[in-house]
C-alpha cells in the first residue's frame, strides 16, 4: 500500500518533525489503523508483526481525529 492511500490522522508535517519522520497514526481505505513510530524491543512479537512506540499525545490526537 502506498502512503498516498492512507489518511493521516496526526501531525501536520510542520514544526520540529519533518513531513514523514514523526510518530503518526494513519487510517487505511478499509478502515484499519497504521502506526508509525520508533522501533521497540520490549518483547519479540510473532513472525510477521512488529512493535513501535508512539507518544501518548499522538494517540490522543488520533482518537480526537476519529471522533471517538
Amino acid at each position: 500500500m502506498a502512503r498516498e492511500e492512507l489518511i493521516r490522522l496526526t501531525g501536520n508535517g510542520n514544526g520540529e518533525c519533518g513531513k514523514d519522520d514523526c510518530p503518526n497514526v494513519y487510517r487505511t481505505p478499509s478502515g484499519s489503523i497504521v502506526v508509525q513510530g520508533c522501533v521497540s524491543d520490549a518483547f519479540r512479537p510473532p513472525a510477521g508483526e512488529g512493535l513501535v512506540e508512539i507518544p501518548e499525545n499522538v494517540l490522543r490526537e488520533a482518537v480526537r481525529a476519529l471522533g471517538w
